[in-house]
């Protein structure tokens, strides 16, 4: 595992691949190592209407959890549609980091639930607005 300045992120990074893994369900696993773990899912109509009609890659990275260098990323695909992500908390939308990506330094429990729903959610949104099959 890597380590930085603020500690080891190994429980940190356990935690949220636990939230990501409950979720996974029928998507497949395209990483899963000690530092990442992603999910990917078939791309759908609206996907393929995105990139002009033409497959670029069978399968797109719908979540994943990855250890950097200061941080744990938690990526969340399906957090850009509109309705999930207005249901988010001010609490976790502070840990946002572009559209798409939570960072954390540490376990936060009660963030880490949130995530858990959100990401049930989102996933649900994310096929239902037909990006993924």
């Amino acid at each position: 595992m890597r380590k930085s300045e603020t500690g080891d992120f190994g429980d940190v990074f356990a935690s949220l691949k636990a939230v990501l893994k409950k979720h996974a369900g029928a998507l497949a696993v395209s990483d899963d190592t000690s530092t990442k773990y992603c999910v990917e899912a078939p791309v759908g109509p609206a996907t393929l209407k995105s990139w002009g009609g033409k497959v670029r890659r069978p399968r797109i990275p719908v979540a994943w959890v990855e250890i950097g260098k200061s941080y744990v990323s938690y990526h969340l695909m399906g957090i850009a549609v509109p309705t999930v992500h207005a249901a988010m908390s001010k609490q976790l939308n502070a840990r946002m980091q572009g559209k798409t990506c939570f960072n954390f330094t540490a376990t936060e429990p009660a963030l880490f639930r949130e995530l858990d729903t959100l990401t049930a959610a989102s996933i649900a949104a994310f096929k239902k607005a037909a990006f993924i099959a």
